[in-house]
């Protein structure tokens, strides 16, 4: 096996495992050794609040919350992406060489897409009106993303990066954030999705109970869409033991089948 397709295959085994563990209620392998867990069933009673009374979305970590395989899942029964021609050619294309997903080479995964792992919210007041607030995420290269909630605007020029630059302010109990100034490297799924950098996210986080947070996405994006559309995803709260670990990727990465690990999916 090449060094190349190697390093897929443990990508794919480290994150398709634990997908599939969720989707059946967090029963049965969770790695390629094996390990297995049980989860009891999310909490569902009133969410938390911070002493000013905001919702308190930063006292446990979160799984899910955003697209993996597909972010077509993520709208409403019946509904379809309004992808333009162009796109519909660039995921044809794409779908000939899957293995060229940026996430899978230790890249960051953008916006909404999401991992089996887990993240946290983290802001710098408690007690007070946050200025900065950090998604924190355990997967790919431990991601982050830096959210400004001083009430500043987006720059009139901004470089493009993987996450963008992103402005948050609350509205009651649901954190919105809106993201503008993309690159175009990131794929939005496994599926190779595309955008431009004409992309502009608005994400509503809603904590609808203990143990339940809803993340509806408004993608707008003129050069790969016909219209602006929303998807939405659900993230669950991990049990109180559970906590952020330390995840490296790197390419010829020597766990998997190099570490003497066998790759249950592979053929």
């Amino acid at each position: 096996m090449t060094g190349r397709r190697l390093l897929v295959a443990v990508a794919l085994a480290a994150s398709i495992v634990p997908l599939v563990a969720q989707e059946k209620g967090a029963l049965g392998p969770v790695n390629a050794l094996g390990q297995e867990v049980r989860r009891a069933p999310a909490p569902t009673g009133p969410p938390p609040r911070l002493p000013d009374g905001t919702i308190d979305l930063g006292d446990g970590i979160w799984v899910g919350g955003g697209p993996v395989n597909d972010i077509a899942q993520g709208l409403k029964k019946g509904e379809t992406l309004p992808l333009l021609p162009a796109s519909v050619a660039i995921m044809a294309e794409r779908a000939q060489r899957e293995t060229d997903d940026p996430h899978l080479w230790c890249l960051p995964m953008g916006v909404p897409r999401s991992t089996p792992y887990p993240f946290r919210f983290v802001q710098n007041y408690t007690h007070k009106k946050p200025t900065h607030l950090f998604i924190l995420h355990e997967g790919n290269i431990h991601s982050y993303r830096q959210v400004f909630m001083d009430g500043r605007k987006h720059p009139a020029e901004i470089d493009p990066t993987w996450f963008g630059h992103s402005i948050g302010w609350y509205e009651k109990d649901t954190l919105v954030i809106d993201t503008r100034g993309y690159n175009d490297k990131f794929w939005f799924d496994r599926k190779g999705t595309p955008h431009t950098e004409q992309l502009h996210t608005i994400e509503r986080w809603t904590r609808t109970n203990m143990g339940t947070l809803v993340n509806e996405v408004t993608i707008d994006d003129p050069g790969a869409f016909s219209r602006p559309f929303t998807v939405t995803f659900t993230a669950r709260l991990s049990p109180p033991n559970d906590d952020i670990i330390e995840n490296i990727c790197q390419e010829n990465n020597q766990f998997g089948v190099a570490g003497g690990h066998q790759n249950p999916f592979a053929k």
